[in-house]
């Protein structure tokens, strides 16, 4: 289910269809994150990329799934800082991933005692 339809063998379209079957709300779980997907990979104005995750939040809205109604707050929340991706297709991975190495060597000394220390241990590691 974290593959695209297009994307299934055979065998993995057989056991989907299975389980839409017997369990209609991951069917619907499953479009509604597959659509959600899309607008990040089809959308390349953020005109249409507003229009359509603003289509997407009401299938949210009318889904009743609570999950779902939890990203769809998120989005609307950030939406100004999600709509400069659809600019420039950029994002802040690089620092989130900076950041979780520097709280992964934090914690691998249980704390900051010496903070001029540490900040010098941090740029001969990851400089």
């Amino acid at each position: 289910l974290y593959k695209k339809e297009s994307l299934w063998t055979e065998s993995q379209r057989v056991r989907a269809g299975i389980l839409f079957r017997e369990y209609p709300d991951i069917e619907k779980a499953y479009y509604l994150s597959m659509r959600l997907g899309s607008i990040y990979h089809q959308c390349r104005h953020k005109d249409v990329a507003l229009t359509r995750l603003a289509r997407w939040y009401d299938e949210v809205d009318k889904s009743g799934f609570l999950a779902f109604g939890r990203v769809a707050r998120s989005i609307q929340t950030h939406y100004l800082e999600i709509i400069n991706y659809f600019e420039r297709r950029s994002t802040n991975a690089a620092s989130e991933s900076f950041n979780a190495k520097i709280k992964n060597f934090r914690s691998q000394f249980r704390g900051v005692k010496d903070r001029a220390f540490f900040l010098f241990r941090l740029s001969k590691i990851y400089a």
